[in-house]
């Protein structure tokens, strides 16, 4: 669903910039406290932060895996559901706006004039979505690692038509076509919604995959399992935590190896059996000439432009070049930023430490 330059108009264009670079703004703050908080409440969060450049960087690789949906129609993960339930939401859009600010750049994917639109879109309105769903039904559903599946295949299935949605809304204000917006609403929500099963699944199978191996790295999984509960005083206290490296199988470098290879694997080799049909928006923006004012990406001379080299004449090869040159972007500034956000609270910490003791 990335949106090219051309189909909004610039006072929406630079509206909806405002709006994701608040978003930003705000997700900075809230993701020191989601990779590097120091309160019971939190404890694991310490190790989410090596966790949430790889996120990004997977977001990345199965974005390049176009599935069919439809006739002459596929679809690919948005990821806005995935990241903010492994990593937290306020990390989360920091990891979509990352993947999508290295696919504009890079690879000409989703118009530079219209990246705030697709952080709004992509990122935001997934992951408020997404996350508000998931906590509702974490909450009335048995705490178990069961409900945090089904709840992540919930809570990602119904983010991706309210993605469409607020897409055909920023249409409807901004759009260049004069075209019916009720066709255009039934069509994007309609697809989307195939594509949200597919997105679904997708999201099900990470976080029952990493929920299987350190269920401590899933964020959104935090305090499932009661506290143990110690008289002290005469009084009902909560005993610490145990220590989850104590009892988990596997450690956390482990994980983020495995997710990295995988990642490497997705973008390398299995994103040349992707789909090559139009995405939903793509389909939708031909059938209802949309895509008429769509303008070339300033980005379009990139040598990895369209995920290809251009100097490589075999396909398979240059586009796998390009997925793993992706990936490695992608996790090497993700790491870079989620590591100076994860600094900045630590710095934060130490300097109320230094006042309280004064």
């Amino acid at each position: 669903m990335h949106v090219p330059d051309g189909f909004i108009n610039a006072p929406v264009s630079v509206a909806a910039g405002v709006v994701a670079a608040g978003a930003v703004a705000v997700s900075l703050r809230g993701a020191r406290r989601e990779l590097g908080g120091t309160s019971v409440a939190l404890v694991g969060a310490e190790r989410t932060a090596p966790l949430a450049g790889l996120v990004a960087a997977f977001v990345f690789a199965v974005q390049m895996l176009n599935f069919p949906v439809a006739a002459g129609t596929s679809g690919h993960l948005l990821g806005g559901a995935l990241a903010a339930i492994l990593v937290g939401p306020f990390t989360g859009v920091l990891c979509i706006a990352v993947v999508l600010l290295m696919q504009g750049i890079l690879f000409a994917d989703g118009g530079l004039t219209a990246l705030g639109v697709n952080i709004t879109v992509m990122g935001v309105v997934t992951v408020l979505v997404a996350y508000g769903l998931f906590r509702g039904l974490v909450l009335v559903l048995p705490r178990t690692r069961r409900s945090v599946t089904v709840a992540s295949f919930a809570a990602a299935l119904v983010s991706v038509p309210a993605a469409a949605a607020a897409f055909t809304l920023l249409y409807a204000v901004g759009g260049l076509t004069d075209v019916p917006i009720g066709s255009v609403l039934t069509a994007m929500v309609g697809v989307h919604v195939l594509i949200g099963i597919g997105e679904a699944v997708i999201t099900m199978l990470t976080v029952g995959a990493v929920l299987a191996v350190r269920p401590d790295l899933v964020y959104g999984a935090r305090g499932l399992a009661a506290p143990l509960k110690l008289r002290v005083g005469g009084e009902l206290v909560d005993a610490a935590p145990a220590e989850p490296a104590r009892v988990a199988a596997a450690s956390p470098r482990k994980v983020w190896l495995t997710g990295l290879v995988t990642a490497f694997v997705l973008a390398g080799f299995v994103s040349f059996y992707a789909s090559a049909s139009p995405d939903g928006l793509e389909k939708v923006a031909a059938d209802k000439g949309i895509d008429k004012t769509v303008e070339e990406h300033a980005a379009a001379g990139s040598p990895l432009a369209d995920y290809g080299i251009e100097e490589i004449a075999d396909a398979r090869l240059s586009g796998g070049l390009a997925g793993v040159i992706g990936v490695g972007a992608t996790v090497v500034a993700g790491t870079g930023v989620f590591y100076a956000v994860r600094r900045r609270r630590a710095d934060g910490d130490r300097d109320t430490a230094v006042r309280s003791s004064v």
